[in-house]
């Protein structure tokens, strides 16, 4: 309940609401750049709280969590500290989409992320919810919180994660919650409205954590992690872990018929439940709805950490009853006496629609207002980390009176991700995938580092330790490609021999290491006998030379493409552009174009309802537009 006591509380440059892995970022990043942030939570028990499933990382969003420490954010290094399993996904494809992902104790991940957080200098943390963000002038100005503490504020980024106006739903059951139930954050959401922002209602849902003593596992497949293990952080020289198993089951025809006769009690099909959710990660109920063929679906069984006998149900998403859900469960192998200990639910949350957002992920009306992670309509940890060091980092530049930094598509998954919510209209919660970037073979996670520490280095976010590392990375990458070019094997019987049991057509004529990789039957660690001079490198090293060898001529081809890119990026949109006015425009397109106002041709032509037409009226009027500014200038000269 709101009240009318007020008293000042004191200023700071940067106010960052909610917690959550974007607020922790957004608030690392503006800390260590200088600002005097504070950071509010709900409660300082959910700081970082990993609300669904006990991993970091996996396809797609592996590759965010590896950029986010190359700008020098904390996720990855905090993961690297917390993992109790490594693993590599989709390492029998290509190296486009190689993921690495880590189950983490959900415990260690908050306690070291909160301390980071404590320890941090120009930092403080503390509990309170905030009621209002003052505007002036469409300028931010400060907030209010629930104990009547204003505080004025040059900068705010929120970050309130899935608690506005959270309601959980579990069968016929319905109540206001966070997640985990938490508090939720009811008065936000009216001073955003009444700020003139647009919101919208999503959902996401959450499976069941059952006592693992309640599991018979030897009905189940075991799933260890890596022998070799993959940090995610660039700066963690090794991992040193006794890795924890996970263990694979499967539904049953039992499990579906019982799901089948409960359907009309799932609050989505009984349409108590009007909100959006996820295509990506469906509840158990519609993947037995959808693809009624199946007899079977994946089950994953995962530890909620080393300290907890509580074990999180992967794939069983769900909105059915309690005892719905422990039938459910008890027709699945392993699971026949399963108990349940946190009970499956969905939530639904005010989040806003983020094409009201600059690629900054700054309001493009209310200036030095930021917003960052599930508030913009995404899913995820991952996600919502990358975005808050994003907008912590361009609020910093902002006080600076400096340009955002902006990634774009051929720069980084974090590109890909804010472009497509700002850019289209997203109308479910947007999950990160390795398909939606169009230059994934040169945005490969190994390379990270490469591409983004020079630019967290310039803003100052990265230390010089860290680019004194990704410059010696550099340098031992392209000194073994220039050696592979130069060492040359001649065509013996002992190398031959040795290519016969490689399964590899013998030598006929002088071959460089270079060439021989090539070879699809051939790989840069196979070749170790007979290459006496390698010097010693990283798997990461090893694994970046063998691809940028293999793939030479594709990455060429995505280079050339991403040229093309580069020049409608480059066509800048005027700010004050009326797009209604422009003749050969579609109705349709002016409208869209008016409604996003984007920053660049490019950024035109993803917008949904622009057409290729139309990108080219756009272009000939850019054109006309310069050429009566040269003749103004011309005349004026005159």
């Amino acid at each position: 309940m709101k009240s009318d006591y007020k008293y000042y509380a004191g200023k700071y440059d940067v106010i960052v609401i909610g917690a959550g892995h974007a607020g922790c970022e957004a608030a690392l990043a503006t800390a260590r750049l200088g600002k005097k942030t504070l950071l509010l939570s709900l409660s300082l028990d959910a700081i970082a709280l990993l609300a669904c499933n006990p991993n970091i990382g996996g396809t797609g969003k592996g590759h965010l969590v590896r950029e986010v420490d190359a700008l020098g954010g904390e996720m990855g290094r905090v993961i690297d500290k917390s993992v109790i399993q490594m693993k590599m996904l989709n390492s029998s494809k290509g190296p486009a989409v190689h993921s690495l992902r880590g189950q983490t104790d959900k415990k260690k991940y908050q306690a070291i992320m909160k301390q980071t957080l404590e320890m941090q200098e120009n930092l403080d943390l503390k509990q309170g919810e905030v009621f209002e963000i003052y505007v002036e002038n469409n300028k931010v100005k400060g907030i209010l919180t629930n104990t009547g503490a204003v505080y004025d504020a040059d900068v705010v980024i929120v970050c309130s994660g899935t608690y506005l106006r959270g309601r959980i739903y579990i069968g016929e059951v319905n109540f206001p919650s966070g997640p985990y139930g938490l508090y939720p954050a009811n008065e936000l959401s009216k001073c955003l409205t009444n700020l003139g922002i647009k919101l919208r209602r999503f959902k996401t849902g959450t499976p069941a954590r059952i006592h693992r003593d309640s599991i018979d596992f030897s009905k189940m497949e075991i799933q260890p992690g890596d022998e070799e293990l993959i940090p995610f952080s660039f700066m963690t020289d090794r991992l040193e872990i006794n890795q924890v198993p996970c263990y694979l089951t499967y539904t049953t025809e039992e499990t579906h018929k019982i799901i089948r006769e409960n359907i009309d009690r799932s609050p989505m099909y009984a349409g108590i439940m009007e909100s959006v959710g996820p295509r990506y990660c469906p509840s158990i109920e519609d993947k037995v709805m959808r693809f009624a063929d199946k007899t079977k679906h994946q089950v994953f069984i995962e530890p909620e950490g080393l300290d907890t006998c509580e074990m999180y149900v992967q794939g069983m998403s769900t909105t059915l009853p309690e005892e719905i859900q422990v039938k459910m469960l008890r027709t699945i192998p392993g699971l026949e006496n399963a108990k349940i200990m946190r009970t499956a639910y969905a939530i639904e949350y005010d989040c806003i629609d983020a094409t009201q957002l600059k690629r900054s992920l700054e309001h493009k009306e209310i200036e030095n207002l930021f917003f960052a992670g599930q508030i913009n309509g995404t899913s995820g940890y991952e996600e919502a980390a990358a975005q808050g060091i994003m907008a912590g980092i361009n609020a910093v530049l902002k006080l600076r009176g400096e340009e955002p930094l902006i990634l774009d598509r051929s720069e980084a998954y974090i590109g890909v991700l804010i472009d497509d919510i700002v850019t289209k209209e997203i109308n479910e919660p947007y999950r990160m995938m390795t398909s939606r970037a169009e230059y994934r073979l040169t945005l490969r996670q190994d390379n990270a580092d490469l591409r983004l520490t020079e630019k967290g280095y310039k803003i100052g976010l990265v230390s010089e330790e860290r680019y004194k590392r990704m410059l010696e990375k550099k340098n031992q990458l392209e000194k073994e490609l220039s050696r592979l070019k130069e060492r040359i094997l001649t065509p013996t019987k002992e190398i031959n021999d040795f290519l016969g049991r490689l399964n590899s057509t013998p030598l006929k004529t002088p071959t460089s290491f270079y060439d021989l990789i090539k070879r699809p039957e051939i790989t840069y660690d196979s070749l170790k006998e007979i290459d006496t001079d390698r010097p010693e490198l990283s798997r990461e090293v090893r694994m970046i030379v063998e691809t940028e060898i293999k793939y030479e001529g594709y990455i060429a081809k995505q280079m050339r493409q991403i040229e093309q890119f580069k020049k409608l990026e480059s066509k800048k949109l005027p700010k004050d552009i009326d797009y209604s006015q422009i003749k050969g425009l579609r109705i349709e397109a002016r409208q869209k174009l008016n409604q996003i106002k984007p920053e660049s041709v490019g950024q035109a032509s993803r917008i949904a309802g622009v057409n290729p037409a139309d990108i080219n009226v756009l272009l000939i009027y850019l054109e006309q537009q310069k050429r009566l500014s040269k003749s103004g200038r011309s005349e004026k000269n005159e």
